[in-house]
């Protein structure tokens, strides 16, 4: 038996539901065609109109909902669903002020018909959005969440959650914008492939915004695939602008060709005011030369027809998006300044703006100070940028959002700091010195509370790491439960405190005779040394650094050979090999810097760039003791508890297959009255974690690998699986020292030429005072000795730097083990 129209119409509304677009054009075909019932046939073309927008057939639904809304026989019901599907369709097409009168009209024609209306309200919050009439958006949403729990689906209240959550993006709190966005998701996603796409691109962009470019150019391919299969070219092309925007930042030259790519298959759907914004986003990523990447190197410099600017930036203004427009003309207005092109006039930002486009007038202001020599007010404009975008992202105490957001300011940091470089002022470079340290240390984290479901997801996290060995982070079930983990721990705590950075002269009032302070000042393409003592100050250029630089990854290969190597004829090649590349690097950055400098304790805080070098195996540092802090600020700040702090009570540990650990340990725990050693089964997660919370000093040794990707799923080998970095997260309390005896414990991921992250950088986070632990393999004898002879120290009272120096001293054992924090 045939179906009847009504039963075709209603398979046709599921598939347009499922995100199914061509099959439900097929039957909403069908069912006009058995339909019989004017009325049933109007509300038959809505659908279809909506359906063939989304096949990329625009013209012909706008040309299908005027004909059907030309009869005067539709009843205000019908009419209403009619003229929502106009607007739906308008919105595509960028005619944004068509579109907010037709869902005026249709949502008035639908008064009768609260879930309906609510499905309006939807859609329209979207075009207020464009509109950056945020307030209109967050009332339509809200109206359409209490429709939506009365009268619609469990996903229906997600969805517009979700809209909530991306209008708390736009409006820049971006730690609701995830926190709604992530309960949403599970909800939504179980209704179709297509609906968790649309989800995931709106993520990707708070991703974006957040540095986290890599999660969010994985999102976005991943939803532009599932829009490809599932027949939905304007939501591909959406996906590919989205990916475009946040490749701006990083790889300028990808950015230009995905723009490009989306601008055509706009174009192909006659959605113009689209197809601009992509154009817009090409001739941002065309004009980007002199910008520098997440690696703090300058992008080359593409050839880019200036012309096209104005054009495309005044459709984009007339089409309703002023901040595309606004981006692009400051974007033109920097190419102008870099290239000492005459200048244009400055669009008009206010605090409303995205904070993208405030951040890129002030570094168009910046830049252009700087061409004419006016450094003072360069640095003015760049201090301005940043200290907007300190008070913005003052509100998270998640260590990767802290780190990735330094994305905004690389730009303004690296121009401030060239500038004050260029002053020759120390009391300038230290203060810009110290801004670039803060704009992720500034931010003093709350302790999270206690979640049972990190601990369940941290749990299956490590069954699955022991289960796939290496290739664990590749399984679909690893990368979900990563996923979530870092969502839980964005939006789950804040920040307690801002500290505040000291100056020049309480630095230097905090040294003593017997220390000195060596800031290293990263300015894009060149590096200098402010070197400070308690006498007086001095900038000292390092013009050897670009060449030293190159020596770095042949280092490491060296550094891990000759902790492999411990014998035989290679030995010493590798050896030779290896105090070449540490002298050349020596001579580079310290050898002038410390000449005439005979303090013992030396202070270093460092960029990014720098991260990982072994410097207390640099020749002209030896026999002096380092500690490299995480800022001068944070290091003056925790002096002078460092310094009165005589540790009590020791904890150690033992992974499984650490040849020596066992020994080790035991051999350092005999310097402790009180101390506490977990070995074999007894070294579980746990256990650490307690330990941690009652010890003053723990010491780890068990195998650990750097995780790339993302840092902080870096981890220890224990008995029962790994600590990831989100476990030391999450401990109650953390020791004041620990150290970390393990492959790799150390390293760190560089993120926007300035900011590392890393297990270090995760202990210091959480509270640590000072980490001691090697970037690089460590020797098993070499740290059996070395770490014994430190341990000595450290019961005697003797601050952790020191103590490791004095232990260098006394076994001649000259090993990468570094200080991190403050270590006197």
């Amino acid at each position: 038996m045939t179906p009847d129209a009504p039963t075709l119409y209603e398979r046709a509304l599921a598939l347009t539901n499922a995100r199914k677009y061509l099959e439900a054009d097929a039957a909403l075909i069908g069912a006009d065609e058995a339909a019989e019932d004017d009325e049933l046939r109007a509300r038959i073309a809505g659908t279809h109109a909506y359906v063939l927008d989304r096949l990329g057939r625009p013209d012909e639904a706008i040309a299908l909902c005027q004909t059907v809304l030309a009869r005067t026989d539709l009843t205000p019901h019908t009419r209403g669903v009619l003229q929502g599907q106009l607007a739906t369709v308008l919105v595509n097409r960028g005619r944004l002020g068509e579109a907010m009168h037709w869902f005026e009209e249709a949502i008035t024609a639908l008064g009768d018909d609260p879930f309906a209306a609510a499905n309006l309200r939807m859609n329209r919050s979207l075009v207020a959005m464009q509109m950056r009439d945020l307030p209109a958006a967050i009332d339509d949403l809200e109206q359409a969440v209490a429709a939506f729990e009365q009268h619609a689906e469990p996903v229906d209240v997600a969805e517009a959650r979700h809209n909530l959550g991306y209008t708390a993006l736009l409006g820049g709190d971006l730690v609701r914008a995830m926190r709604e966005m992530g309960a949403a998701r599970p909800v939504i996603a179980a209704a179709s492939e297509a609906n968790a796409a649309i989800g995931d691109v709106d993520m990707a962009e708070a991703l974006r915004d957040a540095g986290l470019v890599t999660e969010a150019e994985r999102l976005l391919r991943q939803a532009a695939q599932a829009f490809r299969e599932n027949g939905m070219p304007q939501a591909r092309a959406e996906a590919e602008l989205q990916l475009a925007r946040s490749l701006l930042r990083h790889d300028p030259v990808e950015a230009a060709q995905v723009a490009g790519v989306a601008a055509r298959h706009f174009a192909s759907l006659d959605a113009d005011a689209w197809a601009d914004r992509a154009r817009g986003i090409r001739l941002r990523a065309l004009l980007s030369g002199g910008a520098v990447d997440r690696s703090g190197r300058v992008v080359s410099d593409p050839v880019v027809d200036i012309a096209e600017v104005g054009p495309v930036a005044a459709r984009l203004a007339r089409a309703g998006w002023h901040a595309d427009a606004a981006a692009l003309r400051l974007s033109l207005e920097l190419w102008r300044a870099r290239h000492s092109s005459r200048a244009g006039r400055m669009p008009r930002v206010d605090d409303t703006a995205p904070l993208e486009v405030r951040i890129l007038a002030h570094e168009v202001r910046a830049e252009r100070a700087a061409r004419r020599g006016d450094d003072a007010e360069a640095r003015r404009h760049a201090a301005s940028g940043l200290d907007e975008l300190s008070a913005w992202r003052s509100s998270f105490g998640s260590l990767d959002l802290q780190t990735s957001l330094t994305m905004y300011s690389s730009a303004l940091m690296l121009g401030g700091l060239a500038a004050a470089v260029r002053s020759g002022r120390p009391d300038v470079v230290f203060d810009w010195s110290e801004r670039a340290r803060h704009m992720s240390l500034q931010v003093v984290p709350l302790r999270p509370p206690a979640d049972t479901d990190q601990a369940a997801e941290l749990a299956e996290l490590r069954m699955l790491r022991a289960d796939a060995g290496d290739q664990w982070a590749s399984e679909p079930r690893a990368r979900e439960l990563g996923e979530r983990l870092r969502r839980r721990q964005w939006t789950t705590f804040g920040a307690a405190e801002i500290e505040r950075p000291v100056d020049l002269a309480a630095a230097r009032a905090a040294l003593g005779d017997d220390t000195a302070m060596i800031c290293f000042v990263f300015s894009g393409e060149r590096m200098s040394a402010l070197v400070v003592t308690a006498r007086d100050a001095r900038l000292v250029p390092l013009p050897g650094w670009n060449e030293a630089r190159k020596n770095l990854p042949a280092l490491r290969s060296d550094l891990d050979m000759s902790a492999a190597v411990r014998m035989g004829p290679m030995m010493g090649i590798i050896r030779r090999s290896l105090d070449d590349h540490l002298g050349r690097l020596s001579d580079a950055l310290v050898a002038d810097a410390l000449s005439g400098i005979d303090a013992r304790r030396l202070v270093i805080t460092a960029p990014g760039v720098l991260a990982g070098l072994p410097w207390t195996m640099l020749p002209a540092l030896a026999g002096r003791a380092v500690t490299v802090a995480a800022s001068a600020t944070r290091w003056v700040h925790d002096r002078g508890v460092v310094t009165g702090m005589e540790p009590l009570r020791a904890g150690f540990a033992v992974g499984p297959r650490v040849a020596r650990g066992a020994e080790e340990v035991e051999t350092a725990a005999a310097s402790w009255r009180d101390a506490r050693v977990l070995l074999d089964e007894d070294a579980a997660i746990e256990a650490v974690v307690d330990e941690a919370a009652r010890s003053d000093v723990l010491h780890l040794s068990a195998h650990g690998r750097h995780a790339l990707d993302n840092p902080l799923f870096a981890g220890l080998q224990l008995s029962d699986g790994v600590l990831f970095g989100y476990d030391v997260d999450r401990m109650p309390r953390v020791p004041a020292t620990v150290i970390l005896s393990a492959c790799e414990s150390g390293r760190s991921a560089v993120r926007w030429g300035e900011e590392s992250v890393g297990m270090t950088r995760a202990w210091l986070h959480a509270g640590a005072r000072t980490v001691i632990a090697a970037p690089v393999v460590v020797a098993d004898g070499d740290a059996c000795e070395l770490l014994g002879a430190l341990h000595a120290g450290l019961a005697e009272g003797v601050p952790p730097a020191i103590a490791l120096a004095r232990a260098a001293e006394e076994t001649g054992i000259r090993a990468p083990f570094l200080c991190h924090g403050s270590g006197f």
